[in-house]
């Protein structure tokens, strides 16, 4: 049982609320965003057992008084020895959106995992808006297929929210939006140019376990979806 104290500040309930919004500038957004960075690096590095938790996603984000973010919700967790790289499971879980492509197909699990994970909630904190909320070309894109399609173009800037843009840091921001965990405190290492994300368009039900058997259990926000299917 895990046991917690009180965190009023909640996260959605600033993320993607248009009033409460206002409120984060983009010092707030980049501490967030480092906050969220140590509590990981604590789970997969610093942790007496490796942990990988498998359902980050800004809803498990929770903030304190002061902005402090800590990460919530280790039901769908797993513990790794430190020597154990990656493990596979025939039953999915966690939030479609947020998973890594050979996760999400495969059954694959690992710390990168969790690092694709947190891409999605940098992109998240740095636009303002919800995974279902982007379009190209009469398309639904994820907020990884909208930033790339920006980037590409070279408009990246152009996924900020309008509200960071008096405190905006530009080079950082966009460092945020091109770097991975490893290299978000690390500023004198050099970025190789990004690749098209695996998961560009969105989807809105996933079917059936990896199997075709086994039950599969999506979260969708708070909300659990599970299917099963008799032996």
């Amino acid at each position: 049982m895990l046991i917690y104290e009180y965190m009023p500040n909640k996260s959605y309930y600033f993320l993607f609320d248009s009033t409460r919004r206002m409120l984060l500038d983009w010092n707030k957004c980049f501490s967030i965003i480092e906050g969220i960075t140590q509590g990981l690096l604590y789970l997969h590095k610093y942790s007496r057992v490796r942990v990988i938790h498998r359902d980050l996603k800004a809803g498990n984000i929770l903030l304190d008084e002061n902005m402090i973010p800590k990460i919530s919700d280790f039901g769908m967790a797993r513990i790794f020895t430190h020597n154990e790289l990656q493990a596979n499971t025939n039953t999915v879980v966690g939030t479609y959106g947020y998973m890594s492509p050979e996760y999400a197909m495969e059954g694959i699990f690992s710390i990168k995992s969790d690092i694709c994970s947190f891409g999605v909630i940098m992109l998240k904190i740095i636009s303002g808006r919800k995974n279902n909320s982007f379009y190209n070309d009469d398309r639904m894109l994820n907020v990884g297929g909208y930033a790339w399609e920006l980037w590409k173009d070279g408009r990246g800037l152009d996924l900020m929210d309008p509200t960071l843009s008096d405190s905006c840091i530009k080079d950082q921001l966009l460092r945020c939006i091109h770097m991975s965990i490893s290299m978000l405190t690390n500023e004198s290492l050099s970025l190789p140019a990004p690749t098209k994300p695996a998961f560009c368009v969105g989807r809105k039900v996933v079917r059936g376990g990896i199997d075709g058997r086994r039950s599969e259990i999506i979260s969708v926000n708070s909300m659990s979806n599970s299917e099963f299917q008799a032996r």
